[in-house]
């Protein structure tokens, strides 16, 4: 379990919430895991009762239905569910897409999609990455060309979040291919279009309760009050939401570190060799001191973030200098956790093996390690 004692990022109130975010996940999302693990899906039935617990999307004003809380609640729930081993992919719309439409959404927008969001009627996802295009957005294929009323959609997008679930995707796409980044926009692409296809549910290293799938648009006609926010800004709010989508996933990995560090005391607690506890060894009890150590200096470095962007401070090179340290201590804390099971580690039915897996991908996806650097780096 985690503990909130000594935590500067939170007050009594959000230490109540932590409280019915554990009894709402020991109820609804610890039996279910394992079978969600296999079938690769998250059940829709899931997202309803998230959203009628008041999780999903807490910071969305109460005149759409929600509860107008700060950032400091999503950050709650981001770390229990990182904790629980899951990888459902609510995070994704309670962190980052929700985002996108109270900040840049029509009134009209945010009236017919916001209260479905928060609950759980609506899943949505968000479609950056293209077989062709990575880290660099200015550089989508994905087109929605004016024709009349209408923008005509057509591309590919991979490794798409809750691609098999969403109900609404937000569609990186060039709306003036001539323009560069200044000719990005952000499409809302609806389930039942015609010519909007989803793609196999993705066979992934980890994570496998998130369904992750290619979209294809093919002559996708969408009206032009779909354009979230202003035509040709698409790159400009993508920049400006990067900050907290990054440390949505520093959050996770703190959380998803410490969980692997308690279980590898658990266990080399438990399990003996040579006479005695796995744990007396002195290699053992100083490689988990090591750990302890860099865990204890991530979690004040994470409220310190967390208190900064709940304060609109946290800029670009901050939230990805958060990011790419707490990604790479989950890393080694859960190889090292998984290296301290021994052969036991490598066993599916031991819960090291997950979290190990799952934690691959923290590196690449929000951007690499290596354009963490990058980005870092220019701030110097």
């Amino acid at each position: 379990m985690l503990s909130t004692a000594g935590r500067t990022a939170y007050d009594a109130d959000l230490d109540l919430f932590r409280d019915q975010v554990r009894r709402f996940f020991d109820k609804e999302l610890h039996p279910h895991l394992d079978r969600w693990e296999e079938e690769g899906v998250v059940d829709r039935e899931f997202w309803k009762a998230y959203g009628a617990a008041g999780l999903l999307c807490p910071q969305v004003p109460a005149e759409y239905g929600g509860l107008g809380l700060d950032y400091r609640f999503n950050a709650v729930i981001g770390e229990e569910l990182a904790y629980a081993g899951s990888s459902a992919g609510v995070t994704l719309q309670s962190d980052i897409t929700v985002d996108y439409i109270i900040n840049y959404g029509s009134e009209e927008q945010k009236k017919r999609l916001l209260p479905g969001m928060v609950s759980g009627e609506i899943i949505t996802a968000i479609a950056m990455t293209e077989p062709g295009t990575g880290s660099d957005l200015q550089g989508v294929k994905t087109t929605a060309l004016r024709d009349g009323n209408h923008y005509v959609v057509n591309g590919s997008k991979t490794y798409i979040t809750n691609g098999q679930n969403a109900d609404v995707v937000i569609v990186v796409a060039k709306t003036d291919p001539a323009q560069g980044a200044k000719g990005i926009s952000l499409i809302l692409v609806e389930r039942g279009a015609e010519g909007f296809e989803r793609g196999r549910n993705l066979d992934k290293v980890g994570q496998n309760s998130a369904d992750t799938s290619e979209l294809f648009f093919n002559d996708v006609r969408v009206p032009i009050t779909n354009c979230l926010g202003e035509e040709g800004r698409g790159f400009a709010y993508l920049m400006g939401q990067l900050p907290q989508e990054r440390l949505q996933i520093a959050i996770g990995a703190q959380a998803g570190a410490q969980r692997a560090f308690y279980e590898a005391v658990k266990f080399t607690k438990e399990r003996k060799a040579f006479g005695q506890a796995i744990f007396d060894f002195q290699n053992t009890r100083f490689t988990l001191a090591a750990l302890k150590a860099k865990l204890q200096a991530g979690w004040a470095h994470l409220d310190w973030a967390i208190a900064r962007h709940v304060a609109g401070k946290l800029d670009a090179a901050e939230a990805s200098a958060a990011k790419l340290f707490h990604t790479e201590l989950q890393w080694e804390a859960c190889d090292t956790a998984l290296q301290l099971h021994g052969g036991a580690g490598y066993m599916n039915e031991y819960p090291i093996a997950r979290l190990w897996r799952d934690a691959r991908v923290q590196r690449i996806y929000g951007g690499t390690s290596e354009i963490m650097k990058e980005v870092v780096a220019r701030s110097i």
